[in-house]
């Protein structure tokens, strides 16, 4: 995990507490059917943010250690999480994650693994993995087409923002995973994923992407204007719909 990644969000944070979508329940019981995980399996939520992935987790019982190199998104997430008795947080990364030898049950990163370096992160997952365990990658992936304003979302980034085309093709696809996994695969998983904003969501929603220009950036207005003409156009009832495919690659713990 490089320098530039762990402090991307940091001054993000209040957005991204606030704007970022969840990620849907059936994937616990998805997990449950693929690989076998117990109802009080230990979890390591490597990159763990403000906590929103560990949340899924410790709300279907499971004690939860969220690994997060970013004191602003750790802090964030140990406040929100604090009357999670089965919670705690350490200061790592997806390669030094910290935490003892075969210690875990199950790994997980949502929304974080595209930051790692992935072979050192196999091997610490392989690290801290009991025998027996397992893998689950996750990532929201919002849809770029199929309704007007998906469509006219994705065009507004690709004007305005600062290197999203960049990070937009660093996101994993089926052959990365299988080349990743190899022989370890297991099964992915897919989900519908509805985030319903109002304007002010939807500007938090834009505020809380690494790639959006900050106030002061001569971008950062041209864009919000063009935001509000996005949102006057497209919304209904006042809302518009984040569209989601929620994709999960499940695999053992790598020999």
């Amino acid at each position: 995990m490089s320098n530039d990644s762990t402090h991307r969000f940091t001054d993000r944070v209040a957005d991204y507490v606030k704007y970022r979508p969840t990620y849907p329940r059936e994937i616990v019981a998805f997990l449950r059917d693929t690989c076998g995980l117990a109802a009080d399996a230990r979890i390591a939520d490597i990159g763990a943010g403000t906590g929103i992935s560990a949340k899924l987790f410790l709300d279907a019982g499971h004690p939860v250690v969220a690994v997060e190199p970013n004191d602003a998104m750790r802090q964030a997430a140990d406040r929100w999480l604090a009357g999670f008795i089965q919670y705690r947080s350490v200061s790592g990364t997806g390669e030094a994650t910290t935490l003892p030898d075969a210690s875990v049950d199950l790994v997980i990163a949502a929304q974080a693994f595209h930051w790692f370096d992935p072979p050192a992160a196999k091997r610490e997952f392989a690290r801290v993995l009991k025998p027996g365990g397992s893998i689950a990658l996750i990532w929201n992936f919002r849809r770029v087409t199929g309704t007007p304003f998906l469509e006219d979302y994705e065009a507004l980034l690709r004007r305005y923002s600062l290197d999203y085309a960049q990070v937009a093709d660093g996101y994993p696809g089926d052959a990365w995973m299988a080349e990743w996994f190899g022989a370890d695969f297991v099964k992915k998983g897919m989900f519908d994923n509805i985030q319903r904003l109002d304007f002010d969501g939807l500007k938090g929603r834009l505020a809380s992407s690494s790639y959006a220009p900050k106030p002061g950036h001569a971008n950062y207005e041209p864009m919000l204007a063009a935001l509000r003409e996005l949102f006057d156009k497209d919304a209904q009832d006042g809302l518009v719909d984040f569209v989601y495919d929620t994709l999960v690659y499940v695999g053992r713990k790598p020999a």
